[in-house]
């Protein structure tokens, strides 16, 4: 098997065509990604997988193939928003239609308890449990509104992921694994006001069902070394990566101490009373890639700073958590 893999989906433009085409090129300029062009097929490379463009008089043949079944629909769905703004639309060649959105697992909560005076540390059980480990540090909750039964995310005719609406809207938190062993895993969900993940687990009970949609968010960023820096709600993922990777690193967190855990205990670790301060104050070695994640004002001024040190956008993240 390829390193794309062999899961694929493939349609049909019969109007449209350029039109098609000058949206792909212009949206492979904006968000930076890996354009091939060469004897009327474009080639496109995202999210680990292909997208390709064969245009032709009668119209143009779309292709998508990605090492997931779940990444050839996150394509599918994006070409589609894309297309649409362009009143274009694929016709694609085998649709499941009312399936379950490709990546939604059904699990079961098994138990929610304190971790630590600021976190809830949440154990989910169910026969893709596994797959949430690899691919990506994230995944999102899907919860239904209280009191109303789950409607979701399903295969439309069209080819598009339909999300329900309205009253059954889901709300859909994004999570870090925590850990995973089985059929079973773990995440942290940071105790704040107003939270309705909060309020979700207050409630939730054994063998309640809770979807899950994933995993995705990117994995370890690739540079020789890591610089670290986030307040609470960053804490899992700042954990995850120390856990994973086998590169120099370090981390500050903006954390109350005791729910440091055993990043308490960590060399690699220091804690903060101002996480923009830190990271201001940082040596950077050459070959660092700066990841930073917080409040949305706090990323903004991050992503200032760091473009004013003269990194590229390659080499850091500034992530907006909470706002």
């Amino acid at each position: 098997m390829s390193a794309l893999g062999e899961y694929r989906a493939a349609g049909e433009i019969r109007q449209g065509a350029g039109a098609a085409l000058a949206a792909l090129k212009a949206r492979a300029a904006e968000w930076d990604l890996e354009l091939h062009e060469a004897d009327g097929l474009l080639t496109l490379l995202l999210w680990g997988g292909e997208l390709t463009c064969a245009v032709s008089p009668a119209g143009a043949r779309m292709a998508i193939r990605a090492p997931e079944r779940r990444l050839v629909q996150v394509i599918r769905d994006a070409l589609a928003e894309l297309l649409a703004a362009e009143g274009v639309a694929v016709a694609w060649d085998a649709v499941e239609e009312g399936a379950l959105a490709p990546g939604l697992a059904l699990m079961r909560v098994v138990s929610v308890r304190a971790r630590s005076p600021g976190f809830l540390r949440v154990r989910l059980r169910g026969e893709e449990a596994a797959r949430f480990a690899t691919g990506g540090l994230h995944f999102r909750l899907l919860l239904p509104p209280r009191g109303r039964a789950p409607v979701w995310p399903r295969i439309a005719a069209t080819g598009r992921t339909v999300w329900p609406e309205g009253r059954d809207a889901l709300h859909r938190p994004v999570y870090t694994l925590a850990g995973q062993a089985g059929d079973w895993l773990e995440f942290d969900i940071f105790r704040h006001a107003g939270s309705p993940t909060c309020h979700w687990a207050a409630s939730t009970g054994p063998g309640d069902t809770v979807g899950v949609i994933g995993p995705g968010g990117g994995w370890l960023p690739e540079a020789d070394r890591l610089m670290l820096l986030g307040d609470a709600t960053a804490l899992p993922a700042i954990a995850r990566m120390l856990a994973l990777t086998d590169r120099p690193a370090r981390a500050v967190l903006q954390v109350a101490a005791e729910d440091m855990g055993s990043l308490a205990a960590d060399p690699r670790v220091t804690r903060t009373d101002d996480l923009t301060a830190a990271l201001e104050a940082a040596q950077i070695a050459p070959g660092t890639h700066v990841w930073f994640a917080g409040h949305e004002d706090a990323a903004r001024r991050a992503r200032a700073h760091l473009a004013g040190r003269g990194m590229g956008k390659r080499d850091f993240t500034a992530a907006a958590y909470w706002s």
